[in-house]
């Protein structure tokens, strides 16, 4: 790793560790009463379980107890279930033990809690990219109180405001926060976005992004040269990571996806093997033909070229700096 490049984690990392050793004492306070509705697992054998898997929903078919947002039901869940457990028994065959959860944008818009709750019923295993309301009043100040319950990461979309889901003091005050507590905006965009992603780049230099599923570059069939070099831009902010993600939704969309791998070169020599992160993006990933196996399978068994090392860094090391330090 660059001398000047891992210095600068090493800062981030010592700013993130002080902010949370100093809301431990609260933390524990305010999530001891939580705990109690779930019983607490054991932390996982991350030397049996050392992968990390950069991006998974879950939800539970308990619609009562985690209320769904306005216009869903049951009946809108698919799968209409897919819990922690039935991730882990997907990734742990796989040898992955820790997930970074993502806040389900249509079934739960801003409510985080079951996500919350999944993190204090499984300690070690979960870091979380939640989401919240920049429209509302001290959006900083809500993102920065969820840090010491694991919201690592904060999901930011088109989806909900088209156009305008970078505008606004909410969302300017989002980034400025973001880049003192070190937690990174995930952004679920197309190609076209890049741009936009950029400029806020330029001006909040500090803060970490994330680029989720390639910026779904593919997502037509196609793998257009122009998108890819539109994504590999951004590599020149060096907060900026990339999820190797969402095999099934880009370009022939059938494993072994070996198809992807051309691609999946030039973002690694854009942006090194420190700031790409593999993903599955479960449970959208295990609809058949699709397979969690054939996700994790793309890289760790059939990307050549690389050393044991870069591979460590693609399937563990890249998400865990990202999202569990």
């Amino acid at each position: 790793m660059h001398a000047t490049y891992a210095g600068h984690l090493m800062r981030d990392r010592t700013s993130r560790r002080r902010f949370l050793a100093a809301s431990a004492t609260a933390v524990a306070a305010a999530s001891a009463p939580a705990r109690s509705l779930l019983a607490v697992a054991a932390a996982p054998d991350l030397a049996k379980l050392p992968y990390i898997d950069a991006h998974s929903h879950v939800w539970s078919p308990d619609t009562d107890r985690w209320k769904l947002a306005a216009g869903q039901t049951r009946d809108d869940l698919k799968p209409p279930s897919f819990t922690p457990e039935e991730l882990f028994a997907l990734a742990e065959p796989e040898r992955v033990g820790r997930v970074v959860l993502i806040q389900h944008t249509v079934y739960h818009g801003f409510d985080n809690s079951y996500l919350l709750d999944c993190w204090k019923q499984y300690p070690g295993r979960f870091s979380i990219v939640g989401m919240i309301d920049d429209r509302l009043p001290d959006a900083g100040r809500k993102l920065r109180d969820l840090l010491p319950s694991g919201v690592r990461g904060l999901r930011i979309t088109p989806r909900i405001r088209g156009e305008m889901w970078l505008e606004g003091t909410g969302m300017e005050d989002l980034w400025k926060t973001a880049s003192e507590t070190g937690q990174n905006m995930c952004c679920l965009i197309d190609v076209k976005e890049l741009p936009k992603v950029d400029a806020m780049c330029q001006r909040h230099p500090g803060t970490p992004i994330v680029i989720d599923h390639f910026a779904r570059v593919g997502v037509s069939g196609e793998i257009r040269d122009a998108d890819v070099a539109s994504l590999c831009s951004l590599a020149k902010n060096r907060n900026v990571a990339i999820k190797l993600s969402a095999y099934y939704a880009l370009g022939k969309k059938q494993p072994p996806y070996d198809d992807l791998l051309p691609m999946i070169r030039r973002v690694l020599d854009a942006f090194g093997v420190e700031r790409c992160m593999w993903a599955s993006d479960s449970p959208y990933q295990v609809q058949p033909p699709n397979t969690y196996a054939a996700s994790i399978a793309l890289i760790r068994d059939l990307l050549s070229g690389i050393s044991i090392n870069d591979r460590e860094w693609l399937l563990r090391k890249t998400a865990e700096r990202v999202f569990f330090q």
